[in-house]
């Protein structure tokens, strides 16, 4: 299907900007943040009204908590009441094995806020610099010159059609991106498929991420906003399909953890469950070619991995600021702009590759003494991609003052 060329009913009001975005959660808000800030004109599209949820991994790992931390804004989220984290807990079957967060790059906790709240922060942040939102806008596709370059996009909102000029659209609008298909963005690595992941808000007593590995599972407590915590089991596809089909949806999270981690599923069952389950069962590993003449993609919508190292909000936050990076030499020295994207797409594929390993082995969910192991590599990956953004320049006008 040819998403590239409009076919309006009638004609498209048209709006112009440097920088278009399409997505506007923790990849795409956080890319224009920076390029506002940067001093570029930056137009960001949400096909959603905010404030509104979404599927999310919910923990922000180090290398996240780093990058919020330079950019000024873990204040703003402290306020909101997401509760700072410093102890994880492990628990085998065997034994609870207890970590405390250490105090690297300026950070010693770590925060799980919910979407619907973690996405108002950055939008806020992002319209304060400067940039222009809009919501209830769908995208339909790329508009392209006579030479092939993407230079805008199209689609809907409640006027009717309109396009966007730019000089760079960027596609951070998920799994499912319509600019990554409209621009034919291949895929560079796939991986095999078979995780799913569940989750739900619960009431309850919950001071430290816990992680209880099973037999073929991994469950988990994310606490996060209100006194919940956000509680969660990834299992195979298999598993989660035969437990969906026993009963109601919305009893799916408590079948799965009587059966995969019982123990929590007593406190669970003691709580108050305060949400429908929402989460995939499905989770692909892929990496899709970062960018083109006139288009890049960040978070989902060019690298999206199984959501059991829980690593997601993290990666859009790197992600984020290597294009903004990338794409502010391109702005200002055009000539530039082939190569800077390139090593955009070069940084992205070399810092996420670690952690897309390790998680493609823990989705296996090896017996408890590897996944045990394989956590402690994740652990030292992460600090390693902490330490390594910490020491990056930070963009001009987004450190801390």
């Amino acid at each position: 299907m040819d998403h590239t060329t409009p076919a309006p009913s009638r004609p498209a009001r048209t709006r112009h900007a440097d920088v278009v975005v399409v997505g506007a959660r923790c990849a795409g808000a956080t890319t224009a943040l920076l390029l506002a800030r940067l001093g570029h004109d930056v137009l960001v599209l949400d096909r959603a009204q905010f404030p509104s949820d979404t599927v999310s991994t919910h923990v922000i790992a180090r290398t996240g908590m780093v990058q919020l931390h330079r950019w000024g804004l873990l204040d703003a989220l402290h306020a909101t009441g997401a509760p700072p984290v410093r102890t994880v807990e492990i628990d085998t079957g065997a034994e609870v094995i207890v970590r405390g967060i250490k105090d690297r790059h300026g950070v010693d906790h770590l925060l799980a806020p919910r979407r619907i709240v973690l996405d108002a922060v950055l939008q806020e942040a992002a319209l304060d610099a400067g940039a222009r939102l809009f919501t209830g806008a769908s995208v339909e596709g790329v508009v392209r010159d006579d030479g092939g370059r993407v230079v805008g996009v199209h689609g809907q909102d409640a006027e009717g059609p309109v396009r966007v000029m730019a000089r760079h659209v960027i596609g951070a609008d998920g799994l499912g991106s319509r600019v990554a298909r409209s621009v034919g963005a291949p895929f560079t690595d796939v991986r095999p498929t078979s995780g799913a992941s569940l989750y739900a808000y619960v009431t309850g007593e919950w001071s430290a991420i816990e992680y209880v590995v099973g037999d073929g599972s991994l469950a988990g407590v994310f606490p996060t906003h209100g006194g919940q915590a956000c509680v969660w089991v990834c299992t195979s596809e298999e598993v989660a399909r035969r437990h969906q089909r026993r009963g109601s949806r919305d009893g799916l999270l408590g079948r799965l953890l009587a059966e995969l981690a019982p123990r929590l599923g007593e406190r669970v069952r003691a709580g108050e469950q305060t949400t429908p389950v929402r989460g995939m069962l499905r989770m692909p590993n892929h990496v899709r070619q970062a960018s083109g003449p006139g288009w890049a993609l960040v978070g989902d919508a060019g690298y999206h991995r199984d959501a059991i190292t829980g690593f997601g909000i993290s990666d859009a936050f790197r992600d984020a600021e290597l294009l903004a990076t990338a794409l502010d030499e391109a702005l200002c020295r055009p000539g530039s702009e082939g190569a800077a994207l390139a090593a955009y797409g070069a940084t992205r594929d070399r810092m996420a590759r670690p952690v897309l390993d390790l998680t493609c082995e823990l989705a296996t969910f090896p017996e408890p003494a590897r996944f045990v192991e394989l956590q402690r590599e994740l652990a030292v990956a992460i600090d390693d991609q902490a330490g390594e953004l910490a020491a990056r320049p930070s963009p001009v006008g987004a450190a801390v003052a």
